[in-house]
């Protein structure tokens, strides 16, 4: 039976993986050009106007906050699309009546979402070094938190697939909360140039410690310590896996 879930595995992770390759031009490619926008736009043309912050020019202060962007929005829509899509045709019951474990389809989500959103993020680092160098302070920090961001995501969009009805309810939480918390997740700008009441009120934004993580780990520099953002981001993922394993081996919304 082991041995049968990790073929089963395999299987899925391999089948998501073709299905965002197949759709390339829809999973792919609009995140590069959105970010080729938002480079020339407040890169080059709104950052000679800021100048600098933290010792950095405007621009590649803005790099690492659009790279991991990219990785939250894609790691998140690939999983609440494809795991919704799997419910709305009915064929996520036959995994559920396979000899096919709850983790394993848990996993093989996940790993779906983990892939894409890491091939978007090294699309869009390609992008970004046609408009400035790029710093890599802590490598394998890097490695860990573009991981782990894009795991906790995926999780987010799993349970969000989880619980919708219909179509209009995969969009609610991307357009509601995700986009808004990400605009004001620290991408564009440092909290420090905030007024106080609003820092505050930043530090309660989940997305802030992300994109600090990752800024820390390829400039240096941060606007929460390293170790709390990564410490958030472990129990986050644990908490969002536990969470999402309990309601796929229950079999919440799904089985009859």
């Amino acid at each position: 039976m082991t041995s049968l879930n990790w073929v089963a595995l395999y299987t899925l992770t391999r089948k998501e993986m073709t299905r965002f390759f197949r759709i390339w031009t829809q999973t792919l490619l609009p995140s590069p050009i959105s970010m080729v926008l938002y480079f020339v736009i407040f890169g080059s043309l709104i950052g000679a106007r800021i100048g600098s912050i933290d010792g950095y020019h405007y621009i590649e202060y803005l790099a690492p906050g659009l790279i991991m962007m990219a990785v939250i929005n894609n790691s998140y829509s690939n999983v609440v699309a494809s795991f919704f899509g799997a419910k709305f045709q009915r064929n996520i019951e036959e995994m559920f009546v396979a000899p096919m474990a709850s983790w394993a389809i848990l996993l093989g989500f996940i790993l779906g979402g983990i892939c894409r959103g890491c091939i978007v993020g090294l699309i869009v680092t390609g992008v970004a070094l046609f408009f400035t160098k790029l710093h890599l302070q802590h490598p394998a920090l890097i490695v860990l938190v573009v991981l782990s961001t894009s795991m906790l995501f995926s999780l987010a969009g799993l349970l969000n697939a989880i619980f919708s009805r219909k179509f209009d309810d995969i969009n609610i939480v991307p357009t509601f909360i995700l986009t808004p918390l990400t605009y004001l997740g620290g991408v564009f700008y440092s909290i420090h140039m905030l007024s106080p009441f609003w820092q505050k009120v930043s530090y309660f934004n989940p997305i802030l410690y992300m994109i600090n993580a990752f800024r820390y780990s390829m400039l240096g520099i941060s606007d929460v310590h390293v170790m709390t953002s990564l410490t958030f981001i472990m129990v986050a993922n644990v908490f969002c896996f536990l969470l999402a394993w309990r309601l796929l081996d229950k079999g919440t919304a799904i089985k009859a």
